[in-house]
C-alpha cells in the first residue's frame, strides 16, 4: 500500500508537472495571441483612419470637380450667348451691306516701282507680285493673297472672286 501510494503520488506529481507545462504553454500561446490581436486592432485602426482620409479626399475631389464642371457649364453658356450675339451682328451687318456694290479694283498706277494698293516701294525685302486676276497690277506681299498654283492676286480681286471670304 505505501508503494502504491508512492506510485500514485509520483504519477500525480508527473501529471501536475505536465499540467503546469501545458498551462505555461497555453499562457504563452494566450500572450502571443493577445499580442497579435493588439497588432491586428492597431492595423484595423490605421486602415480605418486611412479609409476615412481617402473618403474625405474623394469627397473633396468630387466637390472640386463639381465646382469646376459648374464653371465650365457657365463658360459654355456664356460662349453660346456670345456666339448668338455675334451671329445677330453679322446678320445685321450683312443686311446693311447687301445693297452696296463691291468696289472695282483701282487702275494700276503708272509707276511700276510702287504697290498698286498701298503704294509702298518695291525693293530687296519687299517683293513685287503680278495680280493674276482682273487688274493685272503689281502688288506687295501684304496686299496680295496666295492662290496656290494660280499665283497671287490683290485683295480686291480675291474678294470679288470669293465674296464669302470677307
Amino acid at each position: 500500500l505505501p508503494q502504491c501510494l508512492a506510485s500514485l503520488a509520483t504519477t500525480a506529481q508527473e501529471e501536475t508537472w505536465q499540467s503546469r507545462q501545458q498551462l505555461q504553454a497555453q499562457r504563452q500561446e494566450t500572450a502571443r495571441l493577445q499580442e497579435e490581436l493588439s497588432r491586428a486592432r492597431q492595423d484595423g485602426e490605421r486602415w480605418a483612419s486611412a479609409l476615412q482620409r481617402a473618403q474625405r479626399e474623394a469627397l473633396e475631389r468630387e466637390a472640386t470637380r463639381g465646382a469646376e464642371q459648374a464653371r465650365q457649364q457657365e463658360l459654355i453658356r456664356d460662349m453660346k450667348e456670345r456666339l448668338l450675339e455675334l451671329l445677330r451682328e453679322k446678320d445685321a451687318l450683312w443686311q446693311k451691306t447687301e445693297g452696296i456694290d463691291t468696289p472695282m479694283p483701282s487702275p494700276v498706277p503708272r509707276d511700276p516701282g510702287l504697290c498698286a494698293r498701298c503704294h509702298k516701294d518695291f525693293h530687296l525685302l519687299s517683293r513685287r507680285y503680278n495680280c493674276s486676276r482682273l487688274c493685272q497690277g503689281k502688288v506687295c506681299h501684304t496686299c496680295s493673297v496666295d492662290m496656290g498654283k494660280h499665283g497671287r492676286c490683290c485683295l480686291l480681286c480675291y474678294q470679288q472672286r470669293h465674296p464669302q471670304a470677307t
